[in-house]
């Protein structure tokens, strides 16, 4: 979760890097490197689902998502399920009409045909024509127009800071799954509910039930980009039945997980 755990580097990965940007084949599992850029950067599951982890928390980068990791941000990447992962590094006068932190944007079909453009072959094979100067600005342009349009998502996980607020967080990452009230978790760790309460307001800006669905659709997202179908998925993430999980996972996704599974199987370039 928070960067300070030190993933190691993943074997395996397929790497096109050029100064603006880059395209990652990672396979299932894989993490970078913790690191910082001197610019802040976009980054684009073109398959399979990335998180992107700071100290503050998890972004969850899903298929018709895009995140935004500001300059000096230390941080890393994780796969789940092999994943495309393009990226792209914006000039400051651009990075200045974005957010000055981490955020998740919904991706029109304009901004992720943009995105799959500029960190396709076209960026890194001597074969395929590239893009000028000016062409690749405009383009950089249309793109941040279309993120400004966009609302920021709820697929930011915050992560907890305080100790009693972790160890729930523990329990609940091993376990999506456990009901367990917040009564119950509070007795198993010596603090009472309205103190749990108030720590969730405070240091992570929502309810614990609003961060519990959260933690469920972060694994959901985890388990259909390893193939799992919607029931699966459902029982093993903590929903009594599977048209409840389809309701809340529409809600907060934006498409149905069937939807998303079968978007998952097309090719970009």
């Amino acid at each position: 979760m928070p960067v300070r755990r030190q993933p190691r580097p993943a074997a395996g990965v397929t790497s096109h890097v050029w100064p603006s940007g880059g395209r990652h084949l990672w396979p299932s599992g894989g993490t970078s490197a913790v690191q910082s850029h001197a610019q802040g950067h976009l980054v684009y599951a073109a398959s399979g689902v990335l998180t992107v982890h700071t100290d503050g928390g998890t972004s969850i980068v899903p298929a018709n998502r895009v995140a935004w990791t500001p300059a000096e941000f230390t941080h890393y990447h994780r796969a789940h399920g092999d994943t495309d992962m393009r990226i792209l590094f914006l000039a400051p006068s651009l990075a200045r009409l974005v957010p000055d932190h981490p955020a998740v944007f919904l991706a029109s079909d304009l901004a992720r045909e943009v995105l799959l453009a500029l960190t396709g072959p076209r960026n890194y094979d001597d074969a395929a024509p590239g893009y000028s100067r000016s062409a690749r600005s405009r383009l950089l342009r249309v793109l941040v127009d279309e993120l400004r349009e966009a609302d920021e998502q709820p697929l930011q996980l915050p992560e907890p800071r305080d100790d009693r607020l972790q160890a729930i967080a523990r329990v609940l990452h091993e376990t999506p799954a456990d009901g367990a009230t917040l009564a119950e978790l509070g007795k198993a760790i010596g603090a009472s509910t309205r103190t749990l309460s108030r720590l969730f307001r405070d240091e992570l800006g929502m309810t614990f039930y609003e961060w519990r669905t959260q933690l469920r659709i972060y694994h959901a997202l985890v388990l259909l980009a390893e193939g799992h179908d919607a029931t699966r998925t459902a029982y093993a993430c903590g929903w009594a039945n599977p048209s409840s999980f389809i309701a809340a996972f529409t809600h907060i996704v934006g498409t149905t997980p069937g939807r998303y599974r079968a978007g998952r199987r097309t090719t970009a370039p």
